[in-house]
């Protein structure tokens, strides 16, 4: 069997006895257009490698494949492996499944040596802790097409000043250039979650700044927002509050909301000189 011969989505699933598990933030995307267009969204070349996390039934996988990608599905839920199986046999070498959990995946490993990238309708209940681990762990994608809550892809690209700025958006802004391309509302999926989605284009910075920098600037910020609307001299006091900031040139009375990526990265140096 063929790729173009594989039965619809939502027949598969029937045949299967498979539904969506709240447990694992499950919502399928079954519609193939949808899928279709963040794959274009993610400007990929024919026969680049990509890793797909929570493929599910696969409809995201389905429409990688017929865009002449390479990939490697890391899926948690064994339920599945038995349909993404037969995916498998239908696309002529071309997709690798992996059961493990993706906080816990080797992407390195999985990446072998070669550029790869990572294209996925992230699970909702680990998108966040998966996009801290792809932006700051030791594996480092070509570039991430991912689709998340609306309000998480919101924080994700958020601008010093806006409410929605916080420690996620500095993180992402230290080290990738990021936008929103795509926005889609809750009946697209199955079964429809309770929010919004928005699928969100990273692109890597060259100069990603190196491990031990990013370290600190994770301690800053969870220091700095864990108390955002108080001044930084109290926010940051265990970390050397007024005295940090002076040895950057930051007024201490301003608030964490305030501080651009450049300067959150200057505090975090100025933490590690100290």
């Amino acid at each position: 069997m063929t790729l173009s011969e594989l039965p619809p989505l939502r027949e598969a699933l029937e045949d299967h006895g498979l539904a969506a598990k709240k447990s694992f933030g499950q919502h399928f995307l079954l519609d193939l257009n949808v899928t279709a267009k963040i794959v274009r969204l993610a400007a990929l070349d024919d026969d680049s490698h990509v890793i797909e996390i929570g493929p599910g039934p696969g409809g995201l996988t389905r429409a990688l494949l017929a865009a002449g990608m390479r990939v490697t599905a890391i899926e948690k839920d064994e339920r599945f492996l038995p349909l993404l199986q037969e995916l498998a046999d239908a696309a002529d070498g071309r997709l690798t499944i992996v059961h493990a959990d993706a906080l816990d995946a080797n992407e390195r490993a999985i990446a072998a040596g070669e550029p790869a990238a990572i294209v996925a309708n992230l699970p909702y209940n680990v998108g966040t802790p998966l996009l801290l681990k792809w932006l700051t762990g030791p594996f480092r994608p070509s570039s991430m097409t991912l689709m998340f809550q609306k309000e998480v892809a919101q924080r994700i690209v958020a601008a010093p000043g806006s409410d929605a700025y916080g420690r996620l958006g500095v993180i992402t802004g230290a080290t990738s250039s990021a936008r929103i391309v795509m926005d889609l509302p809750a009946r697209a999926f199955t079964p429809p979650p309770k929010v919004a989605s928005a699928v969100v284009h990273l692109q890597p910075l060259a100069g990603r700044p190196p491990p031990e920098l990013l370290a600190s600037l994770e301690r800053l910020t969870a220091a700095a927002f864990g108390q955002r609307r108080k001044m930084l001299r109290s926010s940051l006091k265990h970390l050397g509050g007024e005295a940090l900031c002076a040895a950057v040139g930051i007024d201490p009375a301003r608030r964490a909301e305030t501080l651009s990526v450049a300067e959150f990265l200057a505090l975090a140096g100025a933490i590690l000189a100290s």
